[in-house]
């Protein structure tokens, strides 16, 4: 498997910062290597990026990206870009094209309504479900289903605060 990298355009600074950070916490537990931010937010870029200092790995978040320059580039250097959209193929059905794919994987992430272009430029167009549901989700679903849970076991290199797994409680370890 290629490098993973999740594009998040859409993102209203007044409005969607929760969901955005949300978003790049998932791609980040989850196995991906960063995400390029269609948007100026730095309360995003330094909220994730307190995160990775604290729990370790080496993820990265860019903002102000142009999605479409994003996009050409990607294509550009051999990486294939998966959409992640309710009106695509379901999710079964597109998982094994996606994982047979040479290159790295840009995952679009929407907001809002994203541009009708991104369709077209999309190598893979997904559903998680045909129905209305949360980004967040169809993105954690999406990662799990294409690295069939491996990434459920990722170490962090780097990390400042360990949770040891407990049947009660909580068990941290601070470095």
């Amino acid at each position: 498997m290629g490098r993973i990298v999740i594009l998040r355009i859409g993102h209203r600074p007044e409005r969607d910062q929760r969901v955005t950070t949300h978003v790049g916490l998932t791609a980040r537990a989850l196995g991906a290597q960063g995400m390029y931010l269609a948007a100026d937010d730095k309360g995003v870029v330094q909220s994730i990026t307190d995160v990775v200092s604290r729990w370790g790995g080496s993820f990265f978040i860019e903002d102000k990206v142009s999605w479409k320059r994003c996009i050409t580039d990607w294509k550009a250097a051999g990486g294939k870009v998966v959409h992640l959209t309710m009106y695509g193929i379901n999710l079964p059905d597109a998982i094994g094209g996606i994982r047979e794919a040479e290159g790295d994987l840009l995952v679009i992430v929407g907001a809002e309504k994203v541009p009708g272009e991104i369709y077209g430029l999309a190598d893979f167009n997904v559903a998680v479900t045909n129905q209305p549901h949360s980004e967040i989700s169809s993105l954690a679903i999406f990662l799990d289903q294409y690295a069939e849970g491996r990434e459920l076991n990722l170490e962090f290199k780097d990390a400042h605060i360990i949770v040891h797994p407990c049947t009660l409680g909580k068990r941290t370890e601070e470095r």
